[in-house]
């Protein structure tokens, strides 16, 4: 049998993928050359994630690789309708992003409560004010996402005392349906996006439903950028409609320096770092050479995105055709 061709759409710093040597082949390239060597690959692995270089070149002429890989959660930049209508088995990263990401939003609701960012202001300008913090336990959250990501969310603000409700595409067992979301929004404390990019949750976050917020609350999105209606977010933030926002993701990152959101007063922007923690590459590069001895074998892999949902369906949603996304949503 060939030794099989991995394809790696390149990044800086490259994946370390040295348990492969002599069991495969590996071809390094970017974008500009993607399309000329995907008819040679057996094997993709999308180690520039945030690339669009799959999309574009996808469509092509030529064989295609029977297994693509993405070292990330979100597949939304990788989707094309000649994708999703191959036969190619797409998988994610499933399960290495989900606790950074979690303890990254427990991080951001105490700082909130605790008026961490007014501190900070205060000890800049050498000013003793002193004030008092919101109390979190017995705080209320809507956790926006029911995949590993947004359950994740849920288990450890439920640490802190936290009463969460955790709002999917459909009602089920502890879970609510997205029809709930009105109602439950409106009276928390802390709303979280957990959401995957997909047609149902595009700008679902808009002026609408930064309306129903009560002044006290926090918006945090961890999801998709582009679930958010950005615009309506710093309208709400200057009307007062809601205490303040955090946003890790955006519809356009890098963002750049001349964006307006920059100077939101009571919004804090993160450069979309929530799941990554030291070693994360490492453990992306370790989590796909694991999948590789699988698929070499034959064996079934894990983290099979479907592809017409665009995301890794948990194991409760297996026969859910509801419209309204879920799964896993970073990276």
């Amino acid at each position: 049998m060939p030794v099989p061709v991995v394809l790696v759409l390149d990044a800086d710093p490259p994946p370390r993928l040295g348990r492969l040597t002599g069991r495969a082949r590996i071809v390094r390239c970017g974008p500009a050359d993607l399309a000329a060597r995907l008819p040679e690959a057996d094997v993709l692995l999308v180690w520039d994630f945030a690339s669009d270089a799959v999309r574009e070149a996808w469509p092509g002429p030529g064989a295609r690789p029977g297994w693509v890989h993405t070292a990330s959660a979100g597949v939304d930049r990788l989707l094309c309708p000649e994708l999703v209508a191959s036969g190619t088995v797409l998988t994610n990263a499933r399960g290495v992003f989900e606790r950074p990401i979690a303890e990254y939003v427990a991080g951001l609701v105490l700082a909130f409560a605790k008026d961490l960012p007014t501190t900070l202001a205060l000890q800049r300008e050498h000013r003793w004010h002193h004030r008092e913090g919101r109390q979190v336990a017995g705080s209320r959250a809507v956790v926006v996402g029911a995949g590993p990501i947004g359950r994740e969310i849920t288990r450890l603000l439920h640490g802190l005392g936290v009463q969460v409700a955790l709002v999917g595409r459909s009602a089920r067992r502890t879970i609510h349906g997205i029809g709930d979301l009105g109602p439950l929004a409106a009276r928390a404390d802390w709303v979280i996006s957990a959401v995957p990019l997909t047609p149902a949750t595009y700008g679902m976050f808009d002026a609408r439903f930064f309306g129903l917020l009560q002044p006290s609350a926090h918006f945090i999105n961890v999801g998709r950028g582009a679930s958010v209606v950005e615009a309506d977010l710093v309208d709400a933030l200057n009307r007062r409609w809601l205490a303040g926002a955090a946003l890790d993701v955006f519809a356009d990152e890098p963002l750049g320096a001349e964006s307006p959101l920059w100077e939101v007063p009571g919004l804090l922007i993160s450069p979309h770092q929530s799941g990554d923690t030291v070693g994360w590459r490492d453990r992306l590069g370790e989590q796909f050479v694991d999948m590789y001895e699988l698929w070499v074998h034959g064996e079934p892999l894990p983290n099979v995105v479907d592809k017409e949902r665009g995301y890794v369906p948990s194991e409760d949603l297996t026969t859910d055709n509801s419209p309204s996304g879920e799964g896993s949503s970073s990276g």
